[in-house]
């Protein structure tokens, strides 16, 4: 008898919550309990002694400042070991805007007793890359991180901390608002051709360890993987091995063959 798959969403989904809580209660600790082992959000985040620092824009603040700050290169390094061993998980497993689109499409199934699954518009996927070389081409040209100030996780953390302390939203939260329009009008659209984030995540983990392997001598040519993986990949050709897909497991979970798991390769 095959083994069932493992359901890997609930484990994501409540990882995706607790990474959305941490942003959300942090700047009221920080506030009305002088709580201050944790501050700042997945731009730039410390605990305690740690300072994590995101690689877009760390890359951003030393191409336009054209210094080298050694404490920032720390706080770049967990980040990016988490993507040069599992690939671009961030995206599936602690981004706020994974969070938030999960639960539009928890709401949505909620309200419909349908699940979301439009892709309206399907571009090339290489736009992800033109979009990183582009941030950084526009960083350059100003002369200033982009990214930094308009990063769409970086802004969900920032709206959380201007309410929270200031009892008001700064204007640039309207690039979350076109993120989460964008995946109304085709699932996950910005995460799949528009996130220079994610796409410098996806080049540092393009040799990642930890991969979902396709069994073909177990593979029903279904199609069902294709259709669950919320970046539209199929791993029937091989996509599940590509730099773009985020290692969420939706796919292995509703393989009826039990025919995709993940599995570490050898160095």
């Amino acid at each position: 008898m095959k083994k069932p798959p493992t359901r890997y969403t609930p484990i994501r989904i409540i990882t995706l919550t607790a990474a959305f809580l941490l942003i959300l209660i942090t700047p009221y600790l920080n506030m009305h309990f002088h709580f201050s082992f944790i501050q700042g959000w997945f731009q730039s985040l410390s605990i305690g002694n740690l300072w994590f620092v995101s690689p877009l824009e760390g890359l951003e603040s030393i191409l336009t400042s054209r210094s080298i700050y050694g404490p920032l290169l720390v706080g770049m390094l967990i980040p990016i070991l988490l993507a040069l061993f599992l690939g671009r998980v961030f995206c599936s497993w602690i981004c706020p805007i994974s969070f938030l689109s999960e639960l539009i499409d928890w709401i949505i199934k909620l309200i419909t007793k349908k699940k979301f699954r439009p892709f309206g518009i399907k571009l090339s996927r290489r736009i992800l890359w033109f979009a990183l070389i582009g941030e950084i081409l526009l960083a350059l040209i100003i002369g200033a991180p982009i990214f930094v100030f308009l990063s769409p996780p970086g802004l969900v953390g920032r709206e959380i901390m201007m309410v929270t302390l200031f009892k008001t939203v700064a204007i640039e939260g309207v690039v979350v608002i076109v993120v989460l329009l964008m995946h109304l009008v085709s699932k996950r659209m910005f995460c799949r051709y528009f996130c220079p984030l994610g796409a410098l995540l996806a080049l540092i983990g393009i040799k990642r360890r930890l991969v979902m392997k396709s069994d073909p001598d177990q593979c029903i040519e279904c199609g069902i993987c294709k259709k669950s993986c919320p970046l539209g990949l199929d791993p029937q050709k091989g996509e599940n091995l590509s730099p773009y897909c985020w290692n969420c497991g939706k796919c292995s979970e509703v393989c009826k063959a039990s025919a995709l798991r993940f599995v570490w390769k050898d160095l």
